[in-house]
């Protein structure tokens, strides 16, 4: 997934001068912005551990009809933002938004506009699904991208944020205060926020990538006093500094990652998730305890 750094200045009209280069190895991508990310990531390995009732389930319909309102950041081309969509609604190929049981409305963003222009162009639901180009820590741009979004529905918060696999890159770019700051933004912008950090072994695999390709290192890698275990450290700066709540983790992917979903503690229109959510084996749901 593309992190948020500095904008690419290149103008997404000259799409063929901006993949070429890109099509490397794994580490030519200093902002996580693979091309071809979900190749070596496949959506499927997610959604295997995520239950397709997830969101009816904490956002149960009520008499007034609203839909539920999502926020991808890091989306690259989209692929797990339509994966995603499919799997919450339970949508088959060849199905549209008309046909779903719920209307799920998904804002996603990314700071690489070629990933963002193929989502555009390939995304099956263009209805439901919204790809932006947005750098997510510069302030400004996010308060007015996410705001114009969310008025149109009446609304000041999103109802799930999915942040997947994008947290290294904002911490290698950032620095301990980027990734706390960008934790903030976040937890303030959604009830419920979905969660999937690198392990610390991908940060050391990031650096050792671009030595190898003779680049820069990562400006803020050797002194990062955040580091070990990155999903205890996220886990403990959402739940004690940004007032959230770990609900619980659907088990960790085959590459070795936790998806971990939080709850906003303030919010009075959140619900319950049912034990049959969190404590089946066949799902590998365990609650996380925080020393």
């Amino acid at each position: 997934m593309a992190a948020s750094t500095k904008q690419v200045t290149e103008g997404v009209e000259e799409t063929t001068v901006e993949e070429k280069p890109r099509i490397l190895e794994p580490g030519a991508a200093p902002f996580g912005n693979f091309p071809y990310y979900s190749r070596f990531h496949p959506p499927e390995q997610r959604l295997r551990l995520l239950p397709p009732e997830l969101l009816s389930r904490l956002f149960p319909q009520g008499p007034e009809t609203k839909p539920i309102l999502g926020l991808d950041v890091g989306c690259n081309s989209g692929d797990l933002s339509v994966a995603l969509y499919k799997h919450f609604l339970s949508l088959c190929d060849g199905e549209t938004h008309s046909d779903a049981p719920r209307e799920l409305r998904l804002l996603c963003c990314d700071i690489d506009p070629v990933l963002v222009e193929r989502a555009k162009k390939e995304c099956p639901f263009p209805d439901a699904l919204t790809f932006i180009t947005l750098d997510f820590m510069n302030q400004r741009s996010r308060k007015v991208l996410l705001s114009s979004f969310l008025s149109q529905f009446g609304r000041s918060v999103f109802d799930i944020g999915f942040c997947m696999s994008i947290t290294m890159w904002i911490h290698l770019k950032h620095g301990d205060h980027g990734l706390w700051e960008f934790l903030a933004h976040l937890s303030s912008l959604c009830l419920y926020l979905l969660v999937e950090p690198q392990p610390w072994k991908c940060y050391r695999a990031a650096a050792r990538r671009l030595r190898k390709l003779g680049l820069h290192d990562f400006d803020h890698f050797h002194s990062l006093a955040i580091r070990g275990d990155m999903a205890h450290e996220i886990v403990k700066i959402l739940t004690q500094d940004h007032g959230m709540e770990l609900v619980c983790c659907f088990g960790n992917t085959s590459w070795d990652r936790s998806l971990l979903l939080f709850r906003a503690k303030q919010t009075t229109e959140t619900h319950s998730i049912p034990e049959s959510l969190i404590e089946g084996k066949e799902r590998n749901v365990k609650i996380l305890e925080i020393a």
